[in-house]
């Protein structure tokens, strides 16, 4: 499986990740994170993080790697910088 992630074509959200599989065929494309709100990427306060992570725990389900609750606690909550937090996301779920 392999995953691009661009900027959303979603006004209301900032990223799209658009998944393929080993055919190079188009899978599913998942919008996620909400335009106009900051995240751990952007501000890199630990307490914040922290917050949002318990909040989130029990309403998303973080395993299945294409759903926006896990696309946005891995990516845009995982790590301070943007594409080392793509990457372990990637690492973490065996994506391209």
């Amino acid at each position: 499986m392999r995953v691009v992630i661009n900027k959303s074509t979603n006004p209301k959200k900032k990223y799209m990740a658009i998944f393929y599989n080993d055919n190079k065929k188009k899978v599913k494309t998942t919008h996620f994170g909400a335009a106009g709100m900051s995240d751990y990427t952007k501000h890199k306060n630990k307490s914040r993080r922290r917050r949002y992570l318990s909040r989130h725990r029990g309403k998303e389900d973080w395993d299945n790697y294409m759903s926006a609750g896990s696309l946005s606690r891995y990516i845009l909550w995982g790590e301070t910088g943007f594409r080392e937090s793509v990457k372990k996301y990637k690492n973490k779920f065996n994506l391209n």
